[in-house]
């Protein structure tokens, strides 16, 4: 059984290995749903919009689900030496990527290592933050999907959402990523069981002339800020969240060993243009 709903600004598609299980998937697509709905940037009202316009003054109660993604952004920013950095929310602001809700009138603005955690559901920020929870918070949201399948009785299948894709139980999916230079034309680099990928590039945003939204968070100013990457990065690992986040970190660094893929048990595959 498969079936598809646009969700996360792509379309996400859940495909269980069994006739029966429509309750569950329906279930699973209203986790991704209600992880788009606490950790959405364009929706002022979400909870990260929230803690971008309240945490630098007040400490701001969080759900479960979004103190789990912070955390896991905190730790992937401290093995990383800070390529991973969701405090560039700004920076995508700024180049019209993504909507602006607050007026940045304080321009020491700070990042994920910035917020601090009161309580496991409570936190505070020492500074103005704009974070941007793009680069993690799907992988986590497919992660999240996954979980209820399982929980649901679902034995095997995969969740994949726009390219950030995890496969449970005894399903082999098979794995193709679009070519660098030819987005319609797909490279099938073998197949993935029991694991996640997710893949960072710029084929669309080069072909509509806009700027990079893979942003350099060591960058301080000019054209090094938004990365202008070359081929395309992907990441195998055990859960999505860290596939996804861990991306950015390849993009930036241009190299398949870094330290923090093994801190991860992280695969990484660069396919160059």
């Amino acid at each position: 059984m498969i079936r598809c709903k646009p969700l996360l600004g792509t379309f996400v598609e859940i495909s269980i290995d069994q006739d029966v299980g429509q309750e569950a998937i329906d279930n699973a697509f209203a986790a991704i749903q209600n992880v788009h709905d606490l950790m959405g940037f364009h929706n002022p009202q979400s909870e990260l919009s929230q803690i971008n316009q309240r945490a630098h003054s007040e400490a701001v109660e969080i759900h479960p689900w979004t103190a789990q993604v912070i955390q896991i952004a905190k730790e992937v920013h401290i093995e990383s030496d800070g390529l991973f950095n969701c405090g560039i929310g700004y920076r995508l602001v700024a180049a019209g990527l993504l909507p602006q809700h607050i007026t940045f009138t304080n321009h020491d603005l700070g990042g994920i290592e910035d917020i601090h955690f009161l309580a496991p559901d409570l936190i505070l920020s020492d500074r103005p933050v704009c974070l941007d929870l793009g680069g993690i918070a799907k992988g986590f949201a497919v992660d999240m999907a996954v979980r209820v399948l399982i929980s649901e009785g679902i034995t095997s299948g995969s969740v994949n959402a726009g390219g950030d894709m995890r496969v449970f139980g005894s399903t082999s999916f098979p794995i193709q990523i679009r070519h660098p230079e030819i987005p319609e034309g797909l490279i099938e680099v073998g197949s993935l069981k029991d694991g996640a990928i997710a893949t960072s590039s710029l084929y669309f945003a080069k072909r509509d002339n806009q700027k990079s939204h893979i942003i350099n968070p060591l960058a301080q100013h000019g054209s090094e800020v938004h990365a202008e990457i070359s081929g395309s990065f992907s990441i195998l690992a055990k859960e999505c969240v860290y596939a996804d986040a861990l991306t950015k970190v390849l993009a930036l660094s241009n190299n398949e060993h870094h330290p923090c893929f093994s801190r991860f048990s992280a695969k990484a595959l660069r396919i160059t243009a």
